[in-house]
């Protein structure tokens, strides 16, 4: 099986390398990137018109498994907030993810009761106050979580973009969750036996957390080791570069701003494509028993 993986990985290769074109997935636009700010491709996807703003609808499903690409459904989420509902139980998953386009002079309402949330930052910055009135700036990479029945708010000066995560909170024990606000790059890298990816934990280990938030690098070339196979279930935003996923039996070609919901033993793997870095934001359901 892992022969299969590398032999289409490296068609796919020479296909990326073979293009010329620049109408093609794998030729990348004529805009210099060096320019732009991180994750700008989120928010600024290759397949969305430009008067769309990204809010573009493109998905399709394969045995219990939503691929979207760009943004999805719209509803509003808080005071002068567009929201993109992304992942929903109506498609199985016992979690949401939704993107909040907060625009100028905004603020985020609060999840129903008993609902835990986890904002991550994309684009812009909001100011987040909490019960004791302190309040953080959240700026690009960076992200808070929420313990159910927090009381918290989320404002916008300028523009900001979000993804969130929600779920009703599993409780286990004694064992309770802890308001917590950090960024990517300082969280530490963690060992990958067997791996040669770059992976970030974004939330705790300890049992009291019911799911967590993988962030995973790979340089061009780079792949997963083995195809997996799990109860878990995954939401995925590409955050930056392209590459190749397998869901079940087929092959999807993917690129910053694509999101991926992977329902539980649904076959995964991934091979990074292009010349630069792609990362993904990975939620996964940890420490309960899935009964």
């Amino acid at each position: 099986m892992r022969s299969l993986h590398l032999i289409v990985f490296i068609i796919i290769s020479l296909l990326v390398k073979a293009s010329k074109s620049d109408d093609g997935f794998c030729s990348a636009p004529s805009i210099d990137e060096k320019t732009k700010p991180i994750y700008w491709k989120v928010t600024n996807p290759t397949l969305s018109p430009s008067h769309l703003q990204g809010f573009q609808i493109f998905s399709y499903y394969h045995t219990n498994v939503l691929f979207s690409s760009c943004h999805s459904v719209s509803c509003r989420i808080g005071t002068n907030t567009l929201g993109a509902y992304l992942i929903t139980p109506a498609m199985g998953s016992h979690f949401v993810m939704y993107f909040a386009k907060m625009k100028g002079m905004s603020s985020s309402g609060l999840p129903p009761k008993n609902i835990e949330r986890l904002v991550f930052v994309v684009e812009g910055a909001v100011t987040l106050t909490n019960t004791s009135c302190s309040s953080q700036k959240l700026t690009v990479d960076s992200y808070a979580y929420l313990p159910p029945n927090f009381y918290h708010s989320l404002d916008c000066v300028e523009s900001a973009t979000l993804v969130v995560f929600e779920r009703r909170y599993e409780h286990l024990g004694s064992h309770t969750t802890e308001f917590i606000v950090g960024s990517t790059d300082k969280q530490p890298l963690l060992e990958t036996p067997g791996e040669v990816f770059e992976l970030r934990k974004l939330l705790p280990a300890s049992l009291a957390y019911d799911f967590n938030i993988h962030i995973m690098d790979f340089q061009p070339g780079e792949f997963l080791n083995v195809k997996e196979v799990h109860f878990n279930q995954h939401g995925l935003l590409l955050l930056e570069g392209q590459g190749l996923y397998r869901l079940g039996d087929n092959w999807y070609p993917v690129e910053a701003g694509d999101v991926i919901w992977m329902a539980p033993f649904v076959p995964q793997w991934y091979a990074a494509l292009g010349k630069t870095r792609s990362r993904y934001l990975l939620y996964k359901d940890v420490n309960r028993n899935p009964l």
